[in-house]
């Protein structure tokens, strides 16, 4: 404390305001004024010395507390309920320990799902990337026939387009959750959102002879990035037409109301385990009605654009009756 330069000038300030004031006393009143001045000012000295050292001893509490929040000590609580600076001080400091605390939790848990999902994606390349070499291996024989050398450069050339699509969807997830997306704000007509995502479908659909009913209000639209809506909606297409067998039903139905523009999309297929709907939106997770092929992937890309927008989407489904999947945007509240 006396080492501090400022208590330094203020205590050498207030001798010299003391000592002058003592010779006034005694110049212009009786000698004992001035000892009674004197008197007083080396009280007030006293007691201000004793106030400054408690306060440096709270500084030197905060200072230490500081030192251990800095090693990782994120659960000390330093606050206390009175008035004054330094209790202030102490409450700003403890909002700030809680924030750090909260960072923390959430960078090992990023750190776990980095983890997690570096072992997924490994695990999702490491399957076709097997398979084709092996299948390379065998296509070096050259007493292989014509019909088994085209049998395995098909499956090699199904397995390039597998790993393309995978890398792809991984590569636009990984923007989705870096933030680096940014989802434009445009005017989108629901219908044209619905005939561009059903467009590469089309095909597929007809050779599976499924139909695609679609209904809904024309006019409907809602505030969102076309082609960022149409990926999601494409990828839930797909899984509808995916679990859903020969002459089945897809069908789009789509409204706007005060609140939100509705778009449902629901299939007649095999459904979806009821264990299972808690995890559908999850990446990665395959349920027991998943296909061979299944990565577990469009369906947690859907569910990121979606809600990317302030959106939100919902499933409803039941074994042998089908799925529905519900998709709202909300109107903006200005």
């Amino acid at each position: 404390m006396l080492r501090n330069r400022e208590f330094q000038i203020y205590l050498g300030a207030s001798m010299l305001v003391a000592l002058l004031g003592a010779g006034m006393a005694v110049i212009f009143f009786p000698p004992v004024a001035g000892l009674v001045v004197l008197a007083v000012a080396a009280v007030m000295a006293g007691f201000f010395i004793v106030f400054t050292k408690w306060r440096y001893r709270e500084i030197e509490k905060l200072s230490g507390y500081l030192r251990r929040i800095s090693s990782g000590e994120y659960s000390l609580d330093v606050r206390d309920m009175r008035e004054g600076e330094l209790s202030i001080l102490k409450n700003e400091i403890y909002k700030v320990t809680r924030m750090l605390s909260e960072h923390r939790s959430l960078l090992q848990q990023e750190k776990v799902n980095l983890t997690n999902a570096i072992s997924d994606i490994s695990h999702q390349l490491k399957t076709p990337l097997t398979s084709m070499t092996v299948m390379a291996d065998l296509l070096e024989d050259a007493n292989l026939d014509e019909k088994k050398r085209a049998e395995f450069t098909g499956n090699i050339q199904t397995q390039l387009e597998r790993l393309d699509w995978l890398v792809s969807s991984l590569l636009k997830l990984s923007k989705i959750d870096a933030g680096t997306v940014k989802f434009k704000k445009d005017k989108v007509s629901v219908r044209r959102l619905i005939d561009k995502a059903a467009e590469p479908f089309l095909i597929p659909m007809d050779i599976k002879a499924q139909t695609l009913k679609i209904s809904g209000d024309e006019s409907a639209s809602f505030i969102g990035d076309l082609n960022w809506t149409t990926e999601a909606v494409v990828n839930i297409l797909k899984n509808c037409i995916e679990h859903t067998g020969e002459g089945g039903e897809i069908s789009i139905r789509f409204s706007e109301n005060a609140l939100f523009t509705e778009i449902i999309i629901s299939d007649n297929g095999k459904g979806i385990a009821k264990e299972d709907l808690p995890y559908i939106f999850k990446r990665f997770y395959k349920g027991k009605n998943a296909g061979e092929d299944s990565v577990g992937i469009g369906l947690a890309m859907a569910h990121s654009i979606i809600s990317g927008q302030k959106g939100d989407i919902s499933v409803v489904s039941k074994e042998g009756e089908g799925t529905s999947f519900r998709i709202k945007f909300y109107k903006q509240v200005i």
